[in-house]
């Protein structure tokens, strides 16, 4: 994510987690040997962002049961310098992709019947040349670290945060979905269930044609996508937006480019690869981009009648009124909240 921030109320946060995760499927089937398979995540899913760096008010398990929100996407996976093909959190080689690195506490949230979304790239690596598939040049590689995330965690999705240097960089856009593919293929023959999701910057008209190309490239490498999630904030038009507004234009069109892209799918499928990620409060544009609780009550509405894939905030940490008026803050949203 470009910016390091969460939803007012946690999108009210225990009530929206419910309410959005009631429309799906059902919850994750929970019979599955968690030893070789993780327990898939519901079809449609509510997984706000935990900031990986940022522990100062509170741990991983103790946000998720604090917020009410059984899955979370946590932030982020890079290597420590360019040109490495080993991934790090925050890119900190005291954090290794390990179970002493957040296993504990993936693993007290898995016994409460949720699970986590680990995340790689994100603002600082993307424009740092430190996501992996930007820093290491072998396929093989950036699919073997992949894998260990997978089997580490036994988590059932990977995202793949994209944005800033790495929109456009098609050495690295290659690389990713050949990976994907390979791991893909890995998780067939080995009898598992793993999904990959791109997180990709937003206009309230949807992609844009750098986002088009990621997923391009996915399908020509033959990478399954499962969502595509867009950032609808921090838009810099310059001009005063109605945030809920612009999701739902964003989300429509983001609807019609993947029904260009993927033409074999129903409309219904389509919206079920659509994921949505909203900064609650004052994004990091100013008060002109502003996301109030009126705004989530209408996004969650809006995204549980269309059947998105997955609603998300950036991040558990920033959802609090803590600093009325200030604007992309880490640790609170900028608007009077409880």
């Amino acid at each position: 994510m470009t910016r390091r921030t969460t939803l007012q109320t946690a999108l009210a946060a225990a009530t929206a987690a419910i309410a959005f995760v009631a429309t799906g499927a059902g919850a994750a089937n929970a019979t599955t040997n968690a030893t070789t398979n993780a327990a898939p995540l519901p079809a449609h899913v509510f997984a706000p962002y935990f900031e990986g760096y940022n522990t100062s008010s509170g741990g991983l398990a103790q946000l998720s049961q604090a917020s009410g929100a059984s899955y979370l996407s946590l932030a982020f996976l890079q290597t420590a310098t360019h040109g490495s093909c080993t991934a790090y959190w925050e890119g900190d080689t005291s954090m290794p992709i390990a179970q002493s690195s957040f296993g504990s506490a993936i693993s007290t949230i898995q016994a409460n019947g949720g699970n986590v979304i680990p995340s790689f790239g994100g603002a600082s690596a993307d424009n740092g040349g430190t996501d992996i598939a930007a820093s290491c040049t072998s396929v093989s590689k950036i699919a073997a670290v992949y894998e260990d995330v997978f089997t580490t965690y036994n988590v059932p999705r990977i995202d793949l945060d994209v944005e800033g240097n790495e929109l456009g960089n098609a050495g690295a856009t290659q690389r990713r979905n050949e990976a994907i593919a390979q791991v893909e293929a890995w998780a067939k023959s080995n009898g598992r269930s793993v999904q990959f999701s791109y997180t990709l910057p937003s206009n309230p008209t949807g992609m844009s044609g750098q986002d088009k190309k990621e997923i391009q490239s996915a399908i020509a490498d033959g990478a399954t996508i499962s969502s595509v999630n867009m950032m609808t904030f921090d838009y810099f038009i310059g001009s005063k937006q109605e945030m809920a507004t612009d999701t739902k234009s964003a989300g429509s069109d983001t609807h019609s480019q993947l029904q260009a892209l993927y033409p074999s799918l129903s409309s219904t499928q389509i919206w079920n690869m659509i994921g949505i990620i909203e900064m609650p409060g004052i994004d990091d544009f100013g008060a002109a981009e502003t996301f109030t609780q009126a705004d989530a009550n209408t996004v969650l509405s809006w995204a549980s009648s269309n059947g998105i894939n997955t609603l998300s905030f950036w991040a558990l940490q920033r959802d609090n009124g803590g600093c009325p008026g200030t604007k992309g803050s880490d640790t609170c949203s900028g608007i009077s909240q409880p």
